[in-house]
C-alpha cells in the first residue's frame, strides 16, 4: 500500500511537472519596432496566457529560423522570404500572424538631378539602381520593373547592402535605390518615392513582417495561441488609434527604444511607414485565411520563385497554404479585447 502511494504521489508530481513545462514558451525576436514592443517589455503576453515566455533576441530572420529548426524557438518574428526559404525546405513552421505590412517602410527613390521621371518609369532605362540582393527589396525591385514592362538588363542594377547605398547616393554614384530605414530616409532628403513596397504589395506580391510558430507547439498549445494574438491585435489596434497623437514620451515610443534600442524619436517615426492589419482583416482572405489563394500563400509561393531563381531554394512548391493559418486570428477575434 505504501509504494502505491509513493507511485502515485510521484505520478502526480510527474504529471504536475509536465503541466508546468508545458506552460512555457519561447519567443524570438529581432531588432524592429512595432506596437508589441510594449507588451513585451510591460509581460502583458505572459499576464493574458497565464505562461512564461522567455524572450530570445535575434540578429536576423535566417537565424531565428535555425533556431526553431532546432527545436530551440517555438514563436518567433521573421521576414517573408527567410519564412519562405523555411517552408520551401520542408521546416514544419506555420505564419500566424502578420506583425507589420511593409507598406511605406521600403520603397524605391529616385535621386533628384539624375534624369528620371518619377510619373514616368521609362526613364529610369540605362540608369543605376541598388538594391541589397535576396532581400524584400530586390524581391520588389524586379517586381516593380515587370509591372512597369522594364527588363532588368535595361539598367545597371548594383548589390549593395543599405549603409553602402546611402555613401553612394550622397556621392551621385547611383541614380536610385529602393532601401529600407534609415538608410531610406538618408536618401529621402535628395530625392522623390517612384513607388513603395504597399504599393507593390496592393498589385498581388506582398512583403511582410510575420510572427511564424512550430506546427507541433501550435497543435499543442491552442488557447496559449488565440490569447497571444488576442494581446498582440489589441496592441496594434491601440497604436492605430492613437498614431497621429503619438509623441516621444508616449509608452509605445519609449517602450521600443528601451527594448530596441535607437531614440523615442527614430520609433514614432519608425513605426509610422507600416500599416498594421486588424485581426479580421488579418483571418480573411486578404492575408492568412483563403488557402492557396489567400494572400499569404500567394505571397510565399511568389517569394519562393524569387529565392531559386537567385539560388537560395531547390524547389518551388505547388502550394504554401500548409505554411500558413488564420485559426488563431479567428479565435482571437472572439476573445474579449
Amino acid at each position: 500500500m505504501f509504494c502505491r502511494t509513493v507511485l502515485a504521489s510521484v505520478a502526480v508530481a510527474g504529471l504536475l511537472a509536465s503541466v508546468a513545462e508545458a506552460k512555457e514558451a519561447t519567443g524570438g525576436y529581432q531588432l524592429m519596432y512595432s506596437p508589441w514592443g510594449l507588451a513585451m517589455q510591460g509581460k502583458t503576453c505572459e499576464e493574458a496566457t497565464g505562461y512564461d515566455i522567455n524572450w530570445v533576441k535575434f540578429d536576423s530572420g535566417a537565424k531565428v529560423i535555425s533556431a526553431m529548426a532546432s527545436g530551440q524557438v517555438d514563436i518567433a518574428v521573421a521576414g517573408s522570404s527567410p519564412v519562405t526559404a523555411a517552408a520551401s525546405q520542408g521546416i514544419d513552421l506555420q505564419v500566424f500572424w502578420l506583425l507589420d505590412d511593409i507598406a511605406q517602410a521600403e520603397a524605391m527613390v529616385v535621386r533628384d538631378g539624375a534624369g528620371i521621371d518619377p510619373a514616368q518609369p521609362a526613364t529610369l532605362k540605362g540608369k543605376t539602381l541598388a538594391v541589397p540582393f535576396v532581400s524584400t527589396t530586390h524581391f520588389h525591385t524586379l517586381f516593380a520593373l515587370e509591372t512597369w514592362g522594364i527588363q532588368p538588363t535595361e539598367l545597371k542594377i548594383l548589390n549593395m547592402q543599405p549603409n553602402q547605398i546611402a555613401a553612394a547616393w550622397e556621392r551621385g554614384d547611383i541614380d536610385a535605390a529602393f532601401v529600407w530605414d534609415p538608410a531610406l530616409a538618408r536618401i529621402k532628403k535628395s530625392g522623390k518615392v517612384m513607388i513603395t513596397s504597399g504599393e507593390l504589395s496592393a498589385k498581388g506580391k506582398a512583403t511582410f513582417d510575420s510572427l511564424v510558430v512550430m506546427r507541433e507547439f501550435a497543435d499543442a498549445n491552442p488557447e496559449f495561441m488565440a490569447k497571444f494574438v488576442r494581446v498582440i491585435a489589441d496592441a496594434n489596434a491601440a497604436y492605430v488609434k492613437e498614431r497621429d497623437k503619438l509623441t516621444e514620451a508616449s509608452p509605445i515610443a519609449q517602450a521600443n527604444a528601451s527594448l530596441l534600442g535607437g531614440e523615442p524619436a527614430q520609433v514614432v517615426a519608425g513605426l509610422a511607414l507600416y500599416a498594421y492589419p486588424s485581426v479580421e482583416e488579418q483571418a480573411s482572405a486578404r492575408w492568412l485565411g483563403g488557402g492557396a489563394e489567400g494572400g499569404v500563400a500567394k505571397a510565399l509561393k511568389a517569394t519562393a520563385e524569387f529565392l531559386k531563381a537567385q539560388g537560395k531554394v531547390d524547389e518551388v512548391l505547388p502550394d504554401y497554404a500548409q505554411f500558413v493559418t488564420p485559426v488563431f486570428a479567428e479565435a482571437a477575434a472572439k476573445l474579449p479585447q
